[in-house]
């Protein structure tokens, strides 16, 4: 079970226990929507469902329960209690019976068999549905009102969920009676209880996000924001589903009310960051992306030294280190000549795979660690992390430019031998292909596609497909060729993952590359090779929202999808 899950799992408990049962039901169908047949979340469902006297509905998510997990007692206890309530004695028989051959027994059988055998109709009880009730009786509001009854019929209305009522009774005990502690605190529980409604609620809408059911989770945290207007954590969350729709404006919105409340709030600066990087505003976009030493999503620490960070001096020793994804370091990379041309010495600290390709194709005079190297002090005067250049270099659209075409240069010598290595038939050209990313990063599944698909779409007379993508995908290639005939080239002297030098000569052999979002892009948009790159219906912020080609590398065009689910119309572009 996902952390996530166990703890909405145990908050839809804690309300379903305190009779919320709007509340613990909105909780179960969210976990239903992750895992359709989870077990204790359709068995909490079946209760409630029985509860509301939705009998039907009730022995359904029962029934799901115990398909799920026939080995609890307790399930089949109370499916059988409720056949026995609505008099269908000979169908809780059966059921009874095939408990018994399952293994099932103990106390909660033996008063089912007696029942059984005398025919008789009891009706459900707590103990039953192994769920205790916890909410008092109360008196009756057409009693006289006296202190204890009115404390009462808040604590009534705050357990029923609603917490306005018990508050405004809460409030005309203390109107008569200031100094009543029962009362005080009880409008101190209300505004615990509230948060936890609220919680409930973000927590859900988290959930249902991660479904890719984003309607649903903006309905879930409005309802957290009903419930606490001062949340920033759901306006921060619904700015990120805002986005995911492409509603940018809006997510922006969301994120500016994040902060209004919580102002030193990490993740909303940051996540606000891509939503300005997205729509072209690149110096507060750049300026929010210093926030993201605050978060937890960036997983590497930032550089231990007493040197000063690098802001714009001229004529010093700078240290360059890289930070982030392979990808990244390709595109960030672009930025170095410009460094390199204010400063009297450049170091650069970065994957060990991409040196050889920078010593080939950056000024000579700059020199190079891998990224988990030491660097002595007393070689540089300051230092910026490589993903905070733009901050200096990329204010406007108009400073791309000064990147010029293909900053990386491959080996062409290599590059020459294995085009003639793998262009057996003359007047074929050959199309580098890369189809999927394991990358961490949220939503990065949206962006791989099937390469049956892919290899489809590109196949005919005068192309020959070359395999680009890392890992270990001869499977995919061979079903490939066995199904529809196609051949997609591994090039065997070149381990795609490891020797990037080797994979850029490959690409270089390339007459044009077929791209999904993942390094191979960025590689072969740093070369200059022709690059048609396939984007999800929610591109990342580094491709904006509707361009058609990229700011960053000259020679690649953008595909996008025009719904969330359809690469056919893409391919078909392509």
């Amino acid at each position: 079970m996902s952390e996530t899950i166990e703890k909405l799992l145990q908050k839809g408990s804690e309300f379903h226990q305190l009779g919320q049962v709007e509340f613990a039901s909105q909780i179960y169908k969210a976990i239903l929507l992750a895992e359709p047949n989870h077990p204790e979340a359709s068995y909490n469902m079946g209760l409630l469902a029985v509860s509301a006297g939705q009998i039907e509905a009730g022995l359904t998510f029962l029934e799901t329960a115990l398909e799920a997990n026939a080995d609890n007692a307790i399930y089949w206890v109370s499916y059988i209690d409720v056949l026995l309530e609505i008099g269908r004695i000979e169908d809780a028989q059966a059921v009874f019976d095939q408990a018994k051959f399952n293994g099932a027994k103990g106390e909660g059988f033996d008063k089912l068999e007696q029942r059984l055998t005398d025919g008789r109709k009891e009706p459900l009880t707590a103990n039953s549905t192994g769920l205790e009730e916890k909410h008092p009786k109360q008196p009756n509001i057409l009693d006289s009102l006296k202190l204890d009854q009115a404390i009462n019929l808040a604590k009534k209305k705050a357990k029923e969920g609603v917490p306005e009522e018990a508050k405004r009774i809460f409030l005309d005990i203390l109107t008569k009676f200031p100094k009543n502690k029962r009362a005080g605190d009880g409008l101190k529980a209300l505004a615990s209880r509230s948060a936890d409604y609220a919680g409930a609620y973000n927590n859900m809408g988290n959930a249902l996000a991660d479904q890719g059911k984003l309607e649903e989770a903006i309905e879930a945290y409005n309802k957290a924001l009903a419930i606490k207007p001062d949340y920033a954590e759901a306006y921060n969350n619904m700015g990120v589903v805002l986005a995911d729709q492409g509603k940018l404006d809006a997510a922006i919105d969301a994120y500016n009310k994040a902060l209004a409340i919580k102002p030193d709030y990490a993740e909303a600066h940051h996540n606000m960051s891509y939503a300005c990087l997205a729509v072209k505003n690149f110096e507060q976009g750049f300026e929010k992306q210093e926030w993201r030493w605050q978060t937890k999503q960036l997983k590497t620490g930032y550089l231990k030294t007493k040197k000063p960070t690098w802001s714009g001096e001229t004529r010093q020793r700078v240290l360059v280190w890289a930070e982030q994804g392979i990808g990244d370091e390709i595109m960030f990379s672009s930025i170095i000549p410009e460094i390199h041309a204010t400063s009297s010495k450049i170091l650069v600290k970065c994957d060990k795979r991409l040196i050889p390709l920078f010593e080939r194709s950056f000024p000579n005079d700059i020199t190079y660690y891998s990224r988990d190297a030491h660097v002595s002090e007393d070689d540089y005067d300051f230092h910026i992390p490589m993903g905070s250049l733009p901050l200096t270099f990329r204010k406007s659209l108009d400073s791309f430019k000064n990147s010029t075409s293909g900053f990386l240069k491959c080996n062409m010598a290599k590059a020459e031998s294995i085009k003639g290595q793998l262009a057996h038939e003359p007047g074929k050209k050959l199309v580098g292909i890369s189809w999927k990313t394991k990358s961490p990063l949220r939503n990065s599944s949206t962006r791989n596609i099937n390469l049956a698909d892919l290899a489809r779409a590109l196949d005919n007379s005068k192309t020959q497909l070359v395999c680009l993508q890392y890992g270990d995908v001869s499977d995919e290639i061979a079903a490939v060729k066995r199904d529809f005939g196609i051949d997609v080239i591994q090039f065997g002297d070149v381990d795609n993952r490891n020797d990037i030098e080797g994979l850029a000569s490959l690409m270089g052999a390339c007459d044009m590359v077929v791209t999904i979002d993942n390094v191979t892009a960025h590689l072969a948009g740093a070369l200059g090779v022709p690059t048609k790159l396939m984007l999800p219906y929610t591109a990342d912020w580094r491709w904006g929202v509707s361009e058609d080609s990229s700011y960053w590398y000259d020679t690649l065009r953008l595909y996008r999808k025009s719904k969330v689910n359809d690469w056919h119309s893409v391919l078909a572009q392509v």
